[in-house]
């Protein structure tokens, strides 16, 4: 039985991860999508994110390992976020380069910038999984789904405007996403071997989301003049996943 969790852990990551690819498909139909949609979209990613976080990782965390386990847990999850984004070079197209210097070509640190903000959802899933709950891990995994395809076209469009092929951002897009069953099969199989360390691993998949949503998703999507619009998409990701969570949870 744990074998098939951890499989199913992995595969589920692997999907939600190529939700990216799928997202950013649109770009083969059009090299122009406007500001105004991009950050409702990214909005409504945020509220995805901030639904699952609370409801399918903190929640569980709490009854779990209790009130103090769930904050630990959630503030070192945090807290490692920030020091990967601190220290490592990555770039992201509106907020610019970030992390120590690199020479680098810049659509490789943008991929690592994904990359970065990509892992702790693969973890999520994965550590869902691994609590036994299978319900509770393709509801996760239907959360990152949803969240990854805006993100996917967020990824492709400032690709395509760096002339590059229509194909390349597809690809580079869908690459992003792949790092995702890693995170799920770290997540999955660790708690699947050792069951004390689920409530910390919910946790702290809450704290690395929470830090991501807060730090890059809301203030990518506020920049460009329609911080309203992007706050009423979040909002509606927010209800949308939280009634997802407890009709399917």
């Amino acid at each position: 039985m744990a074998l098939d969790i951890i499989w199913l852990g992995v595969a589920s990551s692997f999907v939600a991860g190529l939700a990216t690819g799928a997202g950013a498909l649109p770009v083969l139909f059009t090299r122009h999508v406007s500001d105004r949609l991009l950050d409702v979209m990214l909005g409504f990613s945020a509220g995805v994110m901030l639904a699952a976080t609370s409801f399918s990782l903190i929640v569980p965390a709490i009854e779990l390992g209790g009130a103090l386990v769930a904050v630990l847990g959630l503030v070192l999850g945090a807290f490692v976020l920030h020091l990967i984004d601190r220290f490592i070079p990555h770039f992201h197209p509106i907020i610019g380069a970030e992390g120590p210097p690199s020479k680098m070509a810049k659509v490789w640190l943008f991929v690592i910038a994904i990359t970065i903000h990509n892992f702790p959802e693969g973890l999520a899933v994965g550590v869902s999984f691994g609590s036994g709950d299978a319900a509770a891990g393709f509801v996760i995994a239907l959360a990152i789904a949803l969240q990854n395809m805006p993100e996917g076209l967020a990824v492709a469009l400032p690709l395509i405007r760096e002339k590059y092929s229509r194909k390349k951002a597809i690809g580079y897009a869908t690459l992003t996403g792949l790092v995702e069953p890693v995170g799920g099969l770290l997540g999955v199989a660790l708690v699947s071997v050792a069951q004390p360390i689920l409530p910390w691993g919910l946790a702290f998949a809450a704290g690395a989301m929470l830090f991501v949503v807060s730090d890059e998703m809301i203030p990518e999507s506020h920049r460009k003049g329609f911080a309203r619009e992007a706050t009423f998409g979040l909002i509606a990701g927010f209800v949308i996943m939280m009634f997802l969570d407890n009709f399917f949870g």
